[in-house]
């Protein structure tokens, strides 16, 4: 038996005193200076090379640099340990630093030290994306960015980061669905776009740091039953394509102006993504015209060569990755078998050329050739005092406060009364978390709050019992639980997983909740005879918990997702009232029986004979909670203002055949002949907070398409999060596009407006909208 653990070591006061103080980093440590080209201070003699000259443009500067190269140096800088040329004071650089929610420690180019022993963790990004905050996405970014610029300031960090991760989380046993923005494209793409704009502050040429949107396409299994990403095919329709999985890359490049893109282990139809013309020459850089370089996932390229069998030779797979526009291998594939493809006349060194151009660009734009970053007028002032400040600390709990969903709340339950709450049971294997909130590409975080320590700041007579050894549960110890909630005034059971149940290279096979967990929550819900007992889910992916919603003795559920360091506090501050929750499911809770019946390899979306479809947008079947789903403690009322028109007409030209008498279209493709000046209006409408609690709340606007092209049961088009004081009411205004919001893609992926009835939701309401030509 586990004895029960009371904490009452100091008063609420002094608690969250404790909790808040800023982290005190060495004046000094005895760091290495930090290393970058052009160091004309040091060695005047540089000043001689064009590329170091900085009132050249980043073009010129380029050519001159890859002018001075011999092939064998150029292909040193095709691999993420780039080598360094002494002779033009070129220093060695890494390419691979992470910042998924923050400055991480994954890849070779971060270091934590003395120095800078920590950076500021956010939520992870399942989290964020269910704030439905655009803004939010941003100031998180520009907060990563900062930090990131002053590590790179004390020879600590690279300035490129492979993030954000923009794949849709289209099944809910992917181990890496919490490093997404969830299952719609719609907020996966603003979601991208809006933190890659955070991260690189940039005025269209020079980057604060250069982001990366990953996993470049149709990736999402990991490891699942013996099949892997490393040779697994995702079989995809041209529909499906460019309805789901391209979107977010495309908002990406072409909203976000990113300066990478990473293409992905997997095959797509055959053929392995960074071995793709089509898909890189074609798509990322001719027809969404990336500003920036394509990076291959780490060792992908020898993925196709040992593991997939895709070419004869390693001098072939080279090759045909720098054929089909790979200008930076992660790894040192390319180093080893360029030189190789090039003896063989398998590629021209006018394809090297243009990698190390993309790459050397993207260096120029950042400042990399610029000398000391100490003399960079915008960051060189960045430094240790930048890194966890009280500031983005603040916003990693804000974060996680409005990403928090309130998925059940019977009446009488939540918000809980700090005053009234005299003694508080916290139970469960996850009650006393901190790496495990902090998710997977994580960094060292400034502190950890753990819902334990969240909660026991606001109510000193905290009971803990962990309920379970583990997170696998594989027993509940529930006398310990039961004796701990009997006892207490209100109930908070910690439950769900961590990265030993859902991470990269482990796809789950039960979305229930792990070992005996389940046990531990409905004899603890007996236990506790009527007094409100909170169910916590800390989990990346959605869990099958029809149990605990149907149970009346579980009188609430929220769901934290992995909330970051400060999750606690904010677990505290929405379970006390101190933050009315908003958060929104980004993805579908699927039943059991969903897993039991759908292979995880099926890629198709849509529904069929025996196969219930995917997401939100084609799923046919019950659900455990909708995507979209989120209550608050408040009630907010939509009224729509008049303006929004009820009928459309497209303009066609004379000789278009929809014209024709004897053609009956059932929609007109989204070219150019419509789209230049596609009609657009606004969907505008008031909301009111007609409760009694200031509080947040997310506007989502669907469309209902005609059924044509087997189109969407429903799509979301836009988002936008308001903030009201009670009886406050604002205007929110969307403007819709017909092309770009109302269009479907048909089943040879081209992009089609249908003609007749489209219905608008928002919330409760719905308007119709008749589309003719």
């Amino acid at each position: 038996m586990a004895s029960l653990l009371s904490f009452r070591p100091c008063s609420v006061l002094l608690c969250f005193t404790l909790l808040l103080i800023s982290p005190v980093f060495p004046a000094d440590s005895a760091q290495n200076g930090p290393i970058f080209a052009c160091d004309v201070e040091n060695d005047p003699g540089l000043k001689e090379f064009p590329f170091c000259d900085t009132s050249l443009s980043v073009k010129q500067r380029v050519k001159a640099l890859v002018g001075s190269l011999t092939l064998p140096e150029k292909i040193t800088f095709l691999v993420s340990k780039s080598g360094g040329v002494p002779r033009l004071g070129i220093p060695q650089y890494e390419w691979w630093s992470e910042a998924l929610h923050g400055v991480s420690y994954v890849g070779y180019g971060v270091k934590f030290t003395d120095l800078i022993p920590g950076a500021t963790s956010f939520p992870a990004p399942i989290l964020t994306a269910a704030s439905f905050n655009k803004d939010l996405f941003q100031a998180i970014g520009k907060a990563v960015s900062t930090e990131a610029r002053a590590m790179h300031n004390v020879g600590l960090a690279g300035l490129t980061f492979w993030s954000p991760n923009v794949n849709i989380f289209r099944d809910p046993r992917w181990g890496r669905g919490q490093e997404t923005p969830g299952e719609d494209p719609t907020l996966s793409g603003q979601y991208g776009a809006r933190y890659v704009k955070g991260l690189q502050e940039s005025d269209g040429e020079k980057l604060k740091v250069a982001a990366c949107c990953k996993h470049y396409t149709a990736y999402d299994v990991d490891n699942w039953k013996g099949v892997d990403r490393y040779t697994f095919s995702a079989n995809v329709t041209e529909q499906d394509m460019h309805e789901t999985f391209q979107p977010p890359f495309e908002a990406c490049v072409k909203e976000g102006n990113v300066a990478s893109v990473m293409c992905s282990y997997n095959q797509v139809n055959g053929k392995p993504t960074c071995g793709d013309p089509n898909l890189l020459n074609g798509v990322v850089r001719g027809q969404w015209n990336l500003n920036g370089y394509i990076v291959t996932d780490c060792d992908s390229l020898d993925v196709i060569f040992n593991s997939q069998h895709y070419t004869k030779t390693k001098e072939e797979t080279a090759a045909l990755g720098l054929n089909s526009g790979v200008d930076l291998n992660c790894g040192s594939f390319l180093g080893s078998y360029t030189q190789g493809a090039v003896n063989q006349g398998l590629v021209n060194e006018s394809e090297i050329n243009r990698a190390v151009t993309n790459n050397f660009a993207t260096l120029m734009r950042l400042g990399f050739f610029d000398g000391n970053p100490k003399n960079n007028k915008d960051y060189g002032h960045l430094g240790p005092a930048h890194v966890c400040t009280q500031e983005n600390q603040e916003l990693a709990r804000e974060a996680a406060r409005q990403g928090i969903v309130l998925l059940k709340n019977s009446a009488g339950s939540l918000p809980l009364s700090p005053k009234a709450t005299k003694s508080l049971a916290v139970i469960g294997p996850n009650a006393n978390a901190t790496k495990t909130m902090i998710s997977n590409y994580e960094g060292t975080p400034c502190r950890y709050t753990s819902p334990l320590q969240g909660l026991m700041g606001v109510v000193a007579n905290t009971v803990y019992s962990p309920g379970c050894d583990n997170v696998a549960c594989e027993t509940a110890r529930v006398d310990d639980a039961k004796k701990a909630a009997a006892e207490a005034d209100a109930v908070v059971l910690v439950m769900g997983s961590d990265q030993s149940v859902e991470k990269e290279s482990l796809d789950r096979t039960s979305i229930t909740l792990p070992g005996q967990q389940s046990v531990l929550v409905s004899e603890v819900a007996k236990a506790a005879k009527g007094r409100p007992l909170i169910l916590v889910i800390m989990s990346g992916g959605g869990m099958d918990v029809q149990f605990a919603k149907d149970d009346p003795s579980v009188t609430s559920i929220l769901w934290v997702g992995f909330p970051g360091e400060a999750g606690g506090a904010a677990l505290a501050d929405v379970i006390f009232g101190l933050h009315n929750p908003s958060g929104r499911l980004p993805m579908t809770w699927y039943p059991q029986s969903y897993v039991d019946s759908v292979a995880m390899t099926e890629m198709r979306m849509r529904p069929a004979p025996g196969f219930p479809g995917r997401t939100y947008r084609y799923y046919k079947g019950p659900t455990v909670f909708e995507f979209g789903y989120g209550l608050s403690y408040s009630t907010f009322k939509h009224s729509m203002i008049r303006g929004t028109p009820r009928s459309v007409s497209l303009l066609l030209e004379e000789q278009h055949v929809c014209r024709l008498a004897s053609t009956n279209c059932k929609s007109v493709e989204a070219g150019d002949s419509i789209c230049k000046n596609s009609p657009a209006f606004d969907v505008r409408l008031k909301v009111k907070n007609s409760g009694g609690m200031k509080g947040s709340h997310t506007v989502l606007l669907h469309t209902v398409p005609p059924s044509v092209h087997n189109a969407p049961q429903r799509k979301l088009v836009a988002f936008e999060k308001v903030h009201l004081h009670p009886s406050e009411e604002v205007m929110v205004r969307f403007n819709v596009n017909v092309c770009e919001h109302l269009s479907v893609v048909d089943e040879v992926g081209k992009r089609k407006v249908p003609l007749g009835h489209h219905r608008l939701h928002v919330g409760d309401l719905e308007h119709s909208l008749v589309i003719t030509i």
